[in-house]
């Protein structure tokens, strides 16, 4: 009886142990699928804002900015107006001109009465422009990414198009292809449907009445590539206030409106960019980028409350702090490995470059040798499949030791060749040398007396012998040194 207790007593502690482990299991699991399903709304208002659903962005999303690869998201694929975010393409094809030579960065541009009159439409956000005034391309950069001014998008774009309005359209549809913007279409330049310009811009055969179509996550893919083919962007994002067309009559100061940046409502550690945009039609909207250290950030917010609502300008920045925090919190983009030698897959390899990526804190990642490159798995995805997931070249280090060690034998055999060649010919030189000598120096014997031994000649013989016998043996067999 005492055994049989024993046996139920010892089966019962096995049975609670294993509802304890299934129970700590569930636990975990459960706080891991909470952690997965913890809304752009919850995360904004645990860290601190206060804000609700009403205001709660259609779409998000977070990329690292050096590898494109994306750490947070939210619906990114949901069509939608980006109002003034387009004004970041009419941005880089400006720059690609600045990049192509076509002009600069001081080049003016010459207002036009049509500018003029774009300028004082009520309706749309601008600087003021006066008819005939010669306005710097840089000064108009300023205006279109702190202001966002309509007028100096357009004056810009019809800058990079000579006056082709069109044109420039085209132009944005087709880089928004190159660069992997597959759900994108643009009808104007600003963000601002042509039919609200009055006449003033209305590109040949365009839709007036459209609004340009994009998701968060081409409107990533924009930045990305902004950022890395032309960093001075931020030159232009970062000011909260400017002063353009300075020491003239028509200076103008310029305030921006993205409050995310250090010193405005909502300012952000690290924050210098990029765009905001609101219309009617899109609610409030963000597209945002912030650097810590080694590690650059970029995030697109859409669908912000409500057109009619203008809270929802301060709220977007609410939502865009909180998912920073997350990121920032979370990951880090760092060296991973150093060129030179390293051991992967117990492979003895070599690194051509550093490897740099972004992973979770706290954590190390599994790195792989696929054909000729060293690649690592983070768990993350690419926002673009045009843009490569980080990567280093190899090769292996018995293979490169053994190469450099044949490279090594041959080029020493070809510097022992000319050497050796060297040598047999100074051979046969000096023994020629000697043989000349000797008869220069030869003494007629007296008669009847026995001819003397004569030994530079006899030297000069061997010489040249040991020179033309080792050059015969070079040819053969190889070199003798």
């Amino acid at each position: 009886m005492f055994i049989f207790i024993m046996k139920k007593k010892t089966i019962l502690l096995r049975i609670s142990t294993l509802l304890l482990v299934f129970g700590y299991a569930a636990s975990i699991f459960a706080a891991v699928d909470a952690y997965a399903e913890e809304d752009i709304l919850t995360i904004t208002q645990n860290a601190g804002y206060e804000t609700s659903d009403y205001y709660k962005p259609k779409a998000s999303i977070v990329i690292e900015a050096h590898t494109g690869q994306v750490l947070w998201e939210d619906n990114p694929d949901l069509a939608w107006n980006p109002a003034s975010i387009a004004k970041l393409m009419s941005a880089y094809l400006v720059f690609e001109a600045i990049a192509q030579g076509k002009f600069t960065l001081d080049t003016t541009v010459k207002a036009t009465d049509s500018d003029q009159a774009i300028s004082q439409i009520y309706e749309l956000s601008n600087n003021n422009i006066v008819s005939g005034v010669d306005y710097p391309v840089r000064d108009l950069l300023y205006a279109v990414m702190v202001q966002s001014s309509n007028v100096a998008t357009v004056m810009l774009a019809n800058l990079v198009t000579a006056n082709d309005e069109a044109k420039f359209i085209h132009m944005m549809n087709d880089k928004a292809k190159e660069l992997g913007m597959t759900k994108s279409t643009f009808y104007n330049c600003s963000g601002a449907d042509t039919a609200s310009f009055n006449g003033y811009y209305n590109p040949a055969g365009i839709d007036q009445n459209a609004d340009n179509v994009s998701t968060a996550r081409d409107l990533a893919i924009l930045s990305y590539h902004l950022l890395k083919e032309y960093p001075e962007t931020v030159t232009y994002t970062s000011p909260t206030q400017i002063t353009i067309m300075e020491n003239t009559p028509y200076a103008e100061v310029l305030e921006n409106h993205n409050y995310s940046l250090p010193g405005l409502a909502y300012g952000y550690e690290g924050a210098d960019g990029l765009k905001t945009g609101s219309s009617p039609t899109g609610g409030f909207n963000y597209a945002a980028t912030a650097v810590r250290g080694e590690t650059r950030l970029i995030e697109v917010i859409l669908g912000v409350g409500d057109w009619e609502d203008q809270n929802g300008e301060l709220q977007r920045h609410a939502f865009g702090n909180a998912i920073f925090d997350r990121a920032f919190s979370t990951y880090e983009y760092k060296q991973l490995l150093a060129k030179g030698e390293q051991t992967i897959d117990q492979e003895d390899v070599i690194l051509t470059q550093d490897l740099y990526g972004v992973i979770q804190k706290e954590t190390q990642p599994n790195f792989t040798l696929s054909a000729n490159q060293v690649t690592f798995d983070n768990g993350l995805s690419q926002v673009s499949s045009t843009i490569s997931a980080p990567s280093v070249e190899f090769q292996y280090a018995k293979k490169l030791k053994a190469l450099q060690h044949s490279t090594f034998l041959k080029n020493a055999n070809q510097k022992n060749g000319l050497s050796t060649f060297f040598v047999n010919g100074l051979l046969i030189i000096l023994g020629l040398l000697f043989m000349a000598l000797s008869k220069l120096f030869k003494k007629e014997p007296a008669a009847g007396s026995a001819k003397k031994f004569n030994p530079l000649l006899i030297l000069g013989v061997l010489l040249a012998l040991a020179g033309v016998g080792l050059s015969i043996y070079t040819l053969i067999v190889g070199p003798w040194l």
